[in-house]
């Protein structure tokens, strides 16, 4: 790949340059759902005022996702901000192998439907259940189970992972009705055996990443795999009797259940078995392919592993090659601006904390593992408890690494993700999201001191929206929606908001001034972090937002 050229009027600030995602952090339309502007957030709203400042689109085309309806999330909002360009993304590339039939005419699907169909075994499909579009698409699963029926699988045993973050927060039973009337439908001229085997909420069983809490992924195995669990006779039934002894309890924090048939579980994972994980987003993808996969796991007692065909809806990581198996090829993200500083020499830091920690890295380097020569990584571990109980997360520590990393002068580009605004956003809890939006503004102001001191520049923008947009709205009316207690109904989905974007220079090295780029999204943060720098960004990534000499 081609060194980037130094930029012959600019050389940079003599300080650092420091990326600041504030995930979960958007422009919100309604002001009594909008907890940034109701949070007070002096050192936001200064630079709002007196430093350069934009508003960047974080969802839909602008990030590579099908469709401007489709909201933004934190992978692929660090892809586009690690490359400084929009690739096409999961969901677009499986509906795309879907749709032109190319992922069932390839040799992985064919492998998981002759190993059943030789074996007389079962295919097993976990994932998440709903059509967020985030992390998988029930469509997705219903055109495999039609696909399987076709090719003649007779038994088929699926796992829901309950949502409630990507789409509303007590929503499933819309979801377990759709997909009991596609069940019956497919079961009924006697053929074939298809039903739901075991499930529970995806912040409960299953769906942990970056090692958070493996405990998820044991609650899931235990369900999936052996079976054990509470049980119930429909996924109907395990909702209800759940909601009714824990009554305001979120979809997403749901405990497994084990649906059992005469007396007996309809769908343990055994030896023989095929197993797709539909999921097409690696992060929360990658804990429970391990277990299918490792010969060894000491992270929990795993038991004997079932000698079973695995396959993941995509590819999880690229360095580590993992699964071995999968349906649809990710995009391949290449040149990312890590790589580029890298060549150039430029040092670099990386910090968040457990939950957002591989965004920072893996997902900013292109869904990659591997570290780049001039690259420093650190991760803040997390607290492993509701974050609502815990808002402001661990911006304090990373405020501190950061601002020892700025003064220290070994490196010339910082980045962090404060989590706060997305993970706590999701929990509904308006009060703690005000807090954690907070803790998010007072580090920024610490980076501004010590950026000041320093002579360095702060670029700060997000990944996309969530804390912004904390009511539901009613879509006939576009008016909050109320419970019968008149309080506003959380929501707890990411927004489809722009998000700020703001260059602070109080080094008065050169005239930074914002550029004139109407459509312009996050992808554009990577050629303005390297035009800061000193540099000319590639050709064809998209452009600075901002101009300097």
């Amino acid at each position: 790949m081609e060194q980037l050229k130094k930029n012959e009027v600019f050389s940079g600030p003599e300080g650092p340059v420091v990326l600041v995602i504030m995930d979960g952090v958007g422009i919100g339309k309604n002001p009594e759902s909008d907890y940034v502007k109701i949070a007070n957030t002096p050192n936001l709203d200064w630079l709002r005022e007196n430093a350069v400042y934009t508003e960047l689109k974080a969802h839909g085309v602008a990030v590579g996702l099908p469709d401007d309806g489709d909201m933004g999330n934190s992978e692929v909002g660090h892809n586009a901000i690690g490359c400084g360009r929009v690739f096409a993304q999961g969901a677009a590339l499986v509906n795309d192998a879907i749709g032109s039939g190319s992922m069932f005419e390839d040799k992985v699907w064919q492998e998981l439907v002759a190993n059943v169909n030789t074996k007389g075994s079962a295919l097993h499909f976990i994932g998440l259940f709903s059509d967020g579009n985030v992390h998988s698409n029930i469509n997705h699963l219903e055109a495999m189970l039609k696909r399987a029926k076709a090719e003649g699988v007779k038994k088929a045993r699926i796992h829901p992972l309950i949502d409630g973050r990507d789409v509303p927060p007590t929503s499933v039973l819309k979801y377990v009705e759709r997909f009991d009337q596609f069940l019956a439908g497919i079961n009924a001229d006697g053929t074939v055996d298809y039903c739901v085997a075991s499930g529970g909420g995806r912040m409960n069983i299953t769906m942990d990443r970056y090692n958070a809490d493996w405990s998820m992924v044991e609650r899931g195995w235990n369900a999936h795999v052996k079976a054990a669990g509470r049980t119930f006779t429909t996924m109907r039934e395990a909702v209800e009797t759940f909601r009714a002894e824990k009554p305001g309890i979120l979809d997403q924090d749901l405990p497994a259940f084990v649906i059992e048939r005469d007396g007996a579980p309809v769908g343990p994972i055994v030896d023989g078995d095929s197993v797709i994980f539909f999921n097409f987003r690696g992060d929360r993808s990658l804990e429970i392919t391990k277990a299918f996969e490792a010969d060894e796991l000491t992270e929990f007692a795993r038991g004997p592993k079932p000698d079973v065909l695995y396959a993941g809806m995509m590819q999880y990581d690229g360095d580590l090659g993992v699964p071995a198996n999968y349906l649809v090829t990710p995009p391949a993200i290449d040149r990312t601006m890590s790589q580029y500083l890298s060549n150039a020499g430029v040092q670099q830091f990386a910090i968040s904390e457990t939950q957002k920690f591989g965004h920072v890295t893996y997902f900013f380097n292109g869904n990659n593992s591997g570290k780049f020569e001039t690259e420093t990584w650190q991760e803040i571990l997390s607290d492993v408890c509701p974050f609502e109980n815990a808002p402001r997360m661990k911006a304090d520590e990373i405020t501190d690494a950061v601002v020892a990393a700025i003064e220290g002068g070994d490196y010339r580009f910082i980045r962090l993700n404060y989590p706060n605004g997305d993970m706590v956003g999701h929990t509904g809890v308006a009060e703690a999201v005000k807090v954690a939006v907070e803790a998010v503004d007072e580090g920024v102001g610490r980076i501004m001191a010590a950026l000041k001191k320093t002579n360095g520049i702060m670029v700060c923008s997000a990944d996309h929206g969530n804390s912004d947009d904390m009511c539901e709205l009613d879509k006939k009316t576009g008016g909050l929606k109320f419970d019968n207690e008149g309080k506003c109904k959380p929501k707890t989905a990411h927004s489809l908001n722009p998000v700020p974007a703001i260059v602070y220079d109080p080094s008065g090295t050169s005239t930074v001034r914002k550029a004139d780029l109407p459509d312009a999204g996050i992808a554009n943060l990577a050629a303005t972090c390297i035009t800061l720098l000193g540099y000319e960004p590639p050709a064809d990534y998209t452009p600075s937002i901002v101009e300097v000499g």
